[in-house]
C-alpha cells in the first residue's frame, strides 16, 4: 500500500522539493500544508501515515503544532519527523523528549530524503 506523507512547511519551495523527492524516489503520495493550523486540520481529515514538520514557521511553530497534534486523539498516533536547521545535540534531546520520531537537517539532500524518513520510521523502501 502506498504511504501518504503530510508535509507541513511555510516555504512553497520546500513543499515542492519534498513532494517531488518523495514521490519520485519512494512512490509515496504527498500532501502539503503551509501552516501549523492548516497542517493540524489536514492531518485530522486525511490521517496520513507520517508527517514531516518544519520547526521554524510564523504564527504557530513546529513545536506548538506537534503539541496540538498530540492533544488530538485522531492525530496523536501519526509519527512526526521534524525538518529543521536546528539539529544540535541539545535540540535533538529536546525533540526526543517531545516524542517526535526524529529530525532531518535542513538543507537536506533531496535524493536521500525518502531513505532518511524510512529509516527514522522503520519503513522499508
Amino acid at each position: 500500500m502506498t504511504k501518504q506523507i503530510l508535509v507541513i512547511d511555510n516555504e512553497q519551495y520546500i513543499q515542492e522539493v519534498t513532494q517531488i523527492c518523495l514521490q519520485t524516489t519512494a512512490g509515496w503520495q504527498v500532501i502539503t500544508a503551509s501552516s501549523g493550523q492548516e497542517g493540524i486540520a489536514t492531518a485530522a481529515e486525511k490521517r496520513p501515515d507520517a508527517i514531516l514538520l518544519d520547526v521554524m514557521m510564523p504564527d504557530m511553530d513546529g513545536t506548538m503544532t506537534f503539541q496540538k497534534l498530540q492533544e488530538n486523539p485522531v492525530t496523536r498516533e501519526i509519527p512526526v519527523v521534524l525538518l529543521t536547521a536546528k539539529v544540535q545535540a541539545s535540540d535533538r534531546r529536546r525533540y526526543d523528549e517531545m516524542g517526535v520520531k526524529g529530525a532531518i537537517a535542513k538543507p537536506f539532500n533531496p535524493l536521500q530524503l525518502a531513505s532518511q524518513v524510512a529509516d527514522l520510521l522503520g519503513w522499508s523502501l
